[in-house]
């Protein structure tokens, strides 16, 4: 494969400081919005609104104000977060003026660690039900929105965002079928058109050690790249029992990482980070899935949905170069996490080493800091600069690429990325309220088709 090219929409962390020209402390401190002001001059503090009040919501919302914080991430997952009794705000020209959510425990503990770093959100700013996304676009101080939700409402919530004027930061991944993958890219062309900033939850982008690796490979120092492969295997994540009262829509909305509709299986949900990065290496997204096989191995019965516990999938880029993905959320099986390539005169983890087949061995050496806050610092930079980063491509495309690797696996047939583009099944219920609403039977390859 020829010398990869850089997306013209993916900016590297070292891109961004150079754009803004500011760095630290007073780079965060502050935004210029030109949509905002008709000057375009006036320099705003950031007001933070957040959709999704649950263990990441929470924590990305931490990581966007700069608190110097002891943030509980649970080896099985992001669902508990806490933060220390003794956190203090490193930026205090930073609020965050709303909360929003489909239930009330979730934001009022989420406002309870907030409250123990000194910041305060009123009572009358806490949203809750369907709508309370609604009512919290609608508050015009806000100019930073969190999308935190599951998946599949991550593209109404953007667009809605957009529209509104806001800038975005939205989680991972960035939808769960092929209707919402094209809403996410709609919203992306719209932000640029307003000069409003997207970033995503792929950390990986904005993570020193990333960029300065991935440049050298796209610099060529391996050659020309002829075979990748990633992996997310790990254990099982934590899993929401049902308990009396609940409807099934509630209990899946509670428990929505093994529901397709809701996380788009953990192939889209979490294996999208590996998968971006291999779009990002080899500069471009699969024409194909070739091939893919997985299941339910270890998952039984209801209590984990009807989502598969392990993948397997052959991508085909242009020119070629065959990618191998797997991942597995399977307890007490080896653990392997990464991203591999492989050139003409070399190798690559993609994340700190280049390693030629004639010469010394490259590593990165300096502290990566944590991506969880430069992909925050990074968007605000950009805004600040008045050249906002817009992620919404690249997160669309790398979550496609997840798609369209859950479906050839589920039924068992190659999948093209042209034949997905044609899909316009919307995964999910017709009318959103609480009540009764079947969990559909395992997707079995040879009688599973993708519509």
């Amino acid at each position: 494969m020829k010398k990869s090219t850089r997306n013209p929409l993916s900016l590297s962390r070292r891109d961004f400081l150079q754009a803004s020209a500011v760095v630290g402390s007073a780079a965060i401190s502050t935004l210029k919005a030109p949509h905002v002001h008709a000057s375009g001059a006036d320099d705003f503090a950031v007001r933070i609104g957040l959709i999704g009040c649950g263990g990441r919501g929470t924590g990305a919302l931490l990581d966007a104000i700069g608190a110097s914080t002891k943030v509980i991430y649970p080896q099985s997952g992001y669902h508990t977060e806490d933060v220390a009794e003794n956190a203090k705000v490193e930026h205090k020209n930073i609020q965050v003026l709303a909360l929003a959510d489909m239930f009330e425990k979730r934001l009022e503990d989420c406002h309870r660690n907030l409250k123990k770093i000194g910041l305060q959100v009123p009572a009358e700013h806490h949203f809750l039900g369907w709508d309370a996304y609604q009512k919290l676009l609608a508050i015009p101080e806000i100019n930073y929105v969190i999308l935190a939700t599951p998946p599949h409402f991550r593209p109404l919530h953007l667009k809605a965002a957009i529209e509104a004027g806001k800038n975005v930061f939205m989680e991972k991944p960035a939808a769960v079928d092929v209707p919402g993958v094209k809403i996410v890219m709609e919203a992306g062309r719209l932000a640029k058109e307003k000069n409003l900033g997207i970033a995503a939850g792929t950390q990986r982008r904005h993570s020193p050690n990333y960029n300065e690796t991935i440049r050298r490979v796209h610099d060529g120092e391996i050659g020309d790249l002829i075979y990748a492969k990633c992996y997310w295997n790990g254990g099982q994540i934590w899993v929401i029992d049902r308990e009396p009262g609940w409807s099934d829509l509630e209990w899946q909305l509670r428990n929505w990482n093994y529901f397709t509709w809701l996380s788009g299986d953990h192939i889209v949900e979490q294996h999208v980070h590996n998968l971006d990065v291999m779009n990002w290496v080899l500069g471009t997204h699969p024409i194909k899935a070739v091939s893919g096989l997985g299941g339910r191995q270890s998952r039984r019965g209801d209590r984990h949905g009807y989502i598969y516990d392990h993948f397997a999938v052959e991508y085909e880029y242009p020119n070629g170069v065959t990618m191998f993905s797997q991942c597995r959320q399977i307890n007490n099986c080896k653990s392997m996490v990464g991203e591999f390539v492989r050139g003409e005169r070399g190798t690559s983890d993609c994340a700190n080493q280049i390693t030629p087949a004639k010469g010394s061995v490259w590593r990165y050496h300096e502290p990566p800091g944590s991506p969880y806050r430069h992909e925050h610092e990074d968007l605000i930079s950009s805004i600040h600069a008045g050249k906002p980063i817009n992620e919404a491509q690249n997160i669309a495309e790398s979550t496609l690429t997840g798609i369209i690797g859950r479906e050839a696996c589920y039924s068992g047939q190659e999948i093209t990325w042209e034949q997905a583009l044609k899909s316009t099944t919307h995964l999910g219920p017709d009318k959103y309220e609480f009540g009764p609403f079947q969990v559909p039977p395992d997707p079995r390859p040879g009688s599973y088709r993708f519509t």
